[in-house]
């Protein structure tokens, strides 16, 4: 007997359901060596507004300080409402998919792994797929919720269909977007009934 195919959500995890840029923050003024305050909140893609990059190594090497030494995927906060919004999906009978490109950096896969399987599951966040990829279109999903303004433009070039979930670094893109998790359940859940519709 054939299950019938379930709408699926491909949800990205660093900026939508985990703080990335407010779990780094701190972290970045230890390794800069700077008061934390002095790092704005608002930043752009890349983090110039840090001065990372002028630091020896720039981004890479706080990244990698930031996972190994200080198990950043495990400690960032989730984003406010994340967490029960994608249970709330799940009830719904969506299935959901994590995409994440945290494989970036050579030789801490291992660490970046368990760290990020903790993290959900510390956070009782439901999913039945887990991807580690930077071609995020590959994982066929319905549905994409995304910040970087990069892979919004790519699933968007592929004719997939893309939510914004806003932050200071995609703010010029076109919509659909959510503000909140409450805004991205309700359309998550509004293109979920069309796509039934179409099917029947």
């Amino acid at each position: 007997m054939t299950r019938e195919r379930r709408f699926v959500i491909g949800v990205d995890l660093d900026g939508v359901c985990a703080d990335f840029y407010g779990g780094l923050r701190p972290i970045a003024a230890e390794w800069l060596g700077v008061n934390v305050t002095s790092l704005p909140e608002r930043v752009t893609w890349g983090l110039p507004e840090w001065g990372v990059d002028m630091a020896p190594g720039g981004y890479e090497a706080l990244h990698r300080f930031a996972v190994t030494q200080r198990e950043l995927f495990r400690v960032l906060p989730p984003m406010p409402g994340g967490p029960a919004a994608l249970r709330k999906l799940s009830a719904e009978n969506v299935r959901i998919r994590i995409i994440t490109h945290r494989f970036f950096i050579k030789h801490f896969h291992q660490v970046a792994a368990r760290q990020t399987i903790e993290w959900l599951d510390y956070h009782d966040i439901p999913y039945w797929d887990l991807c580690f990829m930077q071609e995020k279109a590959a994982v066929g999903a319905d549905l994409y919720l995304e910040d970087s303004p990069r892979n919004v433009e790519l699933l968007r070039s592929e004719n997939l269909s893309t939510i914004v979930f806003t932050n200071s670094t995609n703010e010029d893109l076109p919509g659909p977007r959510a503000n909140t998790w409450a805004e991205a359940l309700e359309l998550i859940l509004n293109r979920k009934r069309d796509w039934e519709q179409q099917r029947h």
